[in-house]
């Protein structure tokens, strides 16, 4: 049965010592002695004890605490292990006392029990029992001793003892001498009469060794005794002891000490033959035969022996002898470094573990002793954290662990502890940009690639997996998430539609970023999408208005026709075409040019303008109906283009209007009987006439007065004498007058800016018309002209209906 004793720290002095640990780096802790003894020989799972029960844990705390055993040695944890299951301790391997602690007195085996949540340790002690299994044995089966013939009854010859391996009661020995009525037994073999070599002059002796075991053992030796000659003085050692005190580091070869002895006889019986008594001690020290001198034959050790005893024996030729004892005591030099025992580390802590938090435990001991070491199996350290760790400042610590002696020179180690600190969420994605911009051309492909945001986080692992989502918005009533989107893994941001420039514009949105920790950390970034215009709207003519396809065939109507008198200037002012285009910038920059025309020469266009204007005087050759094609182009690439067709009539007089618009009525109605088309007209022109007349004085009244101001004002005055006569020429003619010159007087179409704005003068591309007298005798003729050209409107439209 094992023997257990368990030794406890005071309640008084574990609050020291824990307040201790708490202040400083390294810190001792405090240990628990828990002691077990039995016998040897127990085989491999035979138990030792309850270990974890005598350490005050229970079963249910084992698998949390994580009980195991170590030491400084390899050796001493061979010898057992312990249950991880039941805490119990085991004997891992058969146990031989005389081969673990030799001849000791005393044998044990001491190891440290570790425990973890908390961390502590436990000083544990096996005590090896000796049990009766050696038997005693003599170095030698057969003795050989020389005993002179004179020697006096009572003399003693020494024998050599036997050996037990055992311990206490199993190794007290007995012995025992056969019946020889010459020699007697005590501790050595005595002499109890004087011998007679011609009696006898050998005897033969069995000397046997028992111990004190129960059962006992014993073991025997012969002893083959020559009687000699007489030889009547034995050597005499000068010291019954010496003592010697040598440094452990004393070299190999050296002379520790010479011993002397004497003898009063001479020749072969004064030779004096000096050896050592324990063969043992020959492997570490050699004693001359000749001269007594003892050398050392291997470096000594401090640590494995501090003292030796040598036996000394002096023997003469007669076979006489003496013996001495020489006491070897080793001293101590610092050559031995201190040893750091790492007895439990951790490998990870979070960063945000509290100061003061234990990363490892460690043992510290040195072979040397007093100042140039340290041997304490009970001196534990804790290596505790100092303040707050930041895993983003410092990501791995190597912590080096120095311990140095008290010798002199001191001798120091050290021992490096890797420690990674663990992540915690505690830093937020950031940006690589303020804000982000893009532009996107519009018309683009639906899932076109915008931009892609970045974002990064300081943290580690899932903390710093970063996902991106869009915030909530609205465009145009309809969700953000419709226009546009945001892959979560990689910050992509795709177009989910076609943009068109003319409706959107540009976009302002937020992209979040948030990690994957818990909980989770975001940021926003701002992002603006610009939409870059293409060009993709065609010009679009605002006048002259498309003619329906059937009227253009037949005649009729004389829509978009322009009229000029065929005494017409070059550079006077024909008509004008106006045009925009709903993209912007370059896109929307308009030029115009004459692309075809039924006399090529007669009209030109305004490039930025497209004001038309005649080139030439009118020729009679010239037909009095043109047809002219006006090309409207934007600068776009590829650029994009619209046509806008003018008719245009050369007239000079009513008459000349008349039969082309007579022409025009044929043409249009070829049917109808001429002599009512005669009719009237004639009805008609007495109509106008009459109106003409009574209009004429109040005419000239008003403008005889207004004369002189209009002097001033020729600008305004020559307002009407550049406006064509076609234009009051039927209905469409009237309708065109007032879109183109209303356009004349308020607009401008600057393609260049996308806009209509208000402007009182023509391009100045083309040249500028001829100014005519304001003369009253002009204005009354421009006032006729009006009437006239009113009149043959109201005959145009009585002949049309």
């Amino acid at each position: 049965m094992a023997v257990r004793r368990r030794q406890r720290l005071g309640p008084g002095g574990g609050r020291a010592l824990l307040a201790a640990v708490l202040l400083c780096l390294c810190c001792r802790a405090a240990a628990e002695r828990v002691r077990y003894s039995i016998p040897e020989e127990l085989g491999r799972g035979s138990l030792v004890g309850p270990l974890a029960r005598d350490l005050g844990l229970s079963a249910g705390e084992l698998p949390a605490r994580k009980l195991q055993v170590t030491s400084a040695g390899k050796k001493q944890l061979k010898y057992f292990t312990v249950n991880e299951e039941n805490g119990n301790l085991y004997v891992n391997e058969r146990l031989d006392r005389e081969e673990m602690c030799g001849e000791s007195a005393t044998c044990s085996v001491s190891f440290e029990a570790l425990v973890h949540n908390p961390l502590n340790v436990f000083h544990v002690e096996v005590a090896i029992e000796d049990m009766n299994d050696n038997s005693p044995s003599f170095s030698k089966a057969a003795l050989n001793l020389e005993i002179g013939e004179l020697i006096p009854p009572g003399a003693r010859f020494p024998l050599e003892m036997a050996r037990d391996k055992d311990v206490g009661r199993n190794s007290l020995l007995t012995y025992q001498l056969t019946s020889n009525p010459s020699f007697s037994l005590r501790p050595e073999l005595v002499l109890a009469k004087a011998l007679d070599r011609e009696e006898a002059a050998f005897h033969e002796l069995v000397l046997r060794a028992s111990d004190g075991g129960d059962p006992a053992r014993t073991g025997t030796a012969r002893i083959h005794v020559t009687v000699l000659d007489a030889n009547d003085n034995a050597p005499v050692f000068s010291q019954a002891e010496y003592t010697v005190r040598v440094p452990e580091d004393v070299p190999v070869g050296s002379v520790l000490i010479t011993v002397t002895a004497t003898d009063a006889d001479e020749g072969q019986y004064g030779h004096i033959i000096y050896s050592l008594k324990k063969e043992e001690d020959t492997a570490i020290f050699h004693l001359d035969s000749e001269n007594g001198a003892i050398t050392l034959l291997r470096s000594l050790d401090f640590e494995e022996g501090d003292s030796y005893e040598l036996e000394l024996q002096a023997r003469d030729g007669g076979g006489l002898f003496d013996t001495a004892k020489v006491l070897i005591t080793v001293t101590d030099i610092n050559d031995n470094v201190p040893e750091i025992l790492v007895r439990s580390a951790l490998s990870e802590v979070s960063e945000d573990a509290p100061p003061g938090t234990v990363v490892a435990l460690l043992h510290v001991q040195d072979r040397d002793s007093g100042a140039n070491g340290e041997k304490s199996y009970e001196d534990y350290y804790r290596v505790v954290t100092a303040r707050e760790l930041d895993r983003e400042q410092v990501s791995e610590y190597n912590v080096t662990v120095r311990a140095a002696d008290g010798g002199s020179p001191p001798l120091q180690s050290s021992a490096v502890l890797a420690l990674r600190v663990l992540d915690v969420n505690d830093n937020a994605p950031v940006f690589a940009q303020e804000r982000y911009s893009a532009r996107l051309a519009e018309n683009n492909a639906a899932g076109a690639l915008v931009l892609t945001v970045r974002a990064s986080d300081a943290d580690w692992g899932q903390n710093a997996r970063v996902r991106y989502r869009l915030s909530e918005g609205r465009v145009r009533g309809a969700p953000l998430s419709s226009y546009v989107s945001v892959q979560a893994e990689t910050g992509a941001l795709y177009a989910l539609r076609s943009f068109d420039y003319e409706q959107v514009r540009e976009l302002e949105l937020w992209v979040r970023a948030e990690d994957g920790g818990a909980p989770a950390l975001s940021s926003n970034v701002s992002v603006r999408l610009l939409i870059v215009d293409e060009n993709d709207n065609a010009p679009q003519v605002l006048y002259p208005p498309a003619a329906p396809a059937a009227s253009l065939s037949s005649g009729a109507g004389w829509s978009g026709v322009e009229l000029a008198p065929r005494s017409s200037e070059p550079g006077a002012l024909v008509a004008k075409v106006v045009a925009v285009d709903a993209d912007a910038g370059q896109n929307a920059w308009l030029s115009y040019e004459l692309a075809k025309a039924t006399e090529p020469g007669l009209f030109r266009v305004g490039l930025h303008s497209g004001e038309v204007r005649t080139a030439r005087f009118p020729l009679a050759r010239d037909a009095a109906r043109h047809s002219l094609v006006v090309l409207v182009k934007d600068h776009g690439r590829p650029a994009l283009s619209a046509t806008a067709t003018l008719s245009v009539v050369l007239a000079e007089s009513v008459a000349e209007l008349l039969a082309e618009l007579g022409s025009a009525a044929d043409a249009a109605a070829p049917g109808e009987p001429a002599g009512s088309l005669t009719r009237w007209l004639v009805l008609a022109v007495a109509a106008v006439s009459c109106l003409f007349l009574a209009f004429l004085l109040l005419l000239l009244a008003l403008r005889l007065r207004r004369w002189r101001r209009e002097q001033l004002l020729a600008a305004s005055s020559g307002a009407l004498r550049g406006v064509p006569v076609s234009h009051f020429v039927g209905i469409d003619g009237v309708r065109a007058f007032l879109q183109s010159y209303s356009h004349e007087v308020s607009l401008t179409a600057d393609s260049r800016k996308s806009q209509l704005r208000f402007s009182g003068a023509s391009c100045c591309d083309t040249l500028p018309a001829r100014r005519f007298p304001t003369s009253p005798l002009d204005m009354s003729f421009n006032s006729r002209f009006v009437v006239s050209i009113s009149s043959a409107y109201l005959l145009y439209f009585i002949v049309k209906k």
